[in-house]
């Protein structure tokens, strides 16, 4: 978490929203020394990957932008073996290629949830704002990680088509997130959909994006419970390893620990 709260936008599950009510550490965009230190922590951890994250719609400084692109570079030449991705908000196709230049692979865009139930989750962008950014990476030639958070009041049927949806967008990872209600969001009195709904929920986008990367992320502790080892079970072939953005996770080497105990390796 590069940059973390302050948000203008108001979507109704997220806690960096300035709409929230919640408790969480708000601060500016990170030095370049602390952003190499976490890629470093993330290397010496286990992980595979390792995610630039800023809250707000978009990079609105060109200074910050320049020295996220530093940070990109930087990690490139000390971890190789690290692939870089970000999660910046909004691009046009002047910031992608530069940020595919710096050696940035992948790049996270949620759409959330189907276009019909976005307006009761965001009303500060659209659907179709999600939607340019998508275009843009896939043009320039950045893998796309895209994918959505359930529980946020969406049917069944929903899911499925929010599944066709990715689909026909053709996006090369799909994060699952599972709503996670904390004091003070909008959305902290929704009730969690059972853990083995989500379970099916996995395997439903499996089943239906059988060549994708399927990856379990914010919510799963909370949410699966005692069925969580099950998730790679049900479909999912990645997951977040660690802390998350604004709310803790399992410790790494229990994470690790998970996937030797399903007999799996990584």
């Amino acid at each position: 978490n590069a940059k973390s709260g302050g948000c203008r936008e108001d979507c109704r599950f997220c806690a960096q929203s300035s709409f929230s009510r919640t408790k969480i550490k708000e601060y500016g965009l990170l030095k370049l020394k602390e952003i190499l230190q976490a890629a470093k922590a993330a290397a010496d951890s286990g992980a595979h990957r390792f995610c630039i994250v800023t809250s707000g719609r978009r990079i609105g400084h060109a200074e910050e932008f320049a020295l996220i692109l530093e940070a990109i570079s930087e990690i490139k030449k000390r971890y190789p073996g690290l692939r870089r991705d970000a999660s910046l908000g909004e691009l046009n196709a002047k910031m992608a290629a530069g940020l595919k230049r710096a050696g940035l692979e992948r790049y996270n865009h949620n759409l959330e949830t189907v276009e019909e139930l976005f307006p009761k989750v965001c009303t500060t962008h659209s659907f179709s704002d999600r939607k340019k950014t998508i275009s843009i990476l896939k043009k320039t030639g950045i893998e796309v990680c895209c994918g959505g958070i359930f529980g946020l009041g969406e049917t069944l049927s929903q899911r499925v088509e929010f599944a066709f949806t990715l689909k026909k967008l053709d996006v090369d990872c799909i994060p699952l997130n599972f709503l996670n209600p904390i004091s003070g969001i909008f959305f902290q009195n929704r009730q969690m959909p059972a853990p083995l709904e989500l379970l099916k929920t996995v395997a439903l986008f499996r089943f239906i994006m059988p060549d994708k990367q399927i990856r379990v992320c914010g919510g799963r502790q909370k949410c699966l419970r005692s069925v969580q080892p099950l998730m790679f079970a049900a479909g999912s072939d990645s997951m977040i390893l660690g802390d998350y953005l604004t709310t803790k996770g399992s410790i790494a080497r229990q994470d690790l620990q998970m996937i030797k105990d399903m007999g799996m390796r990584v």
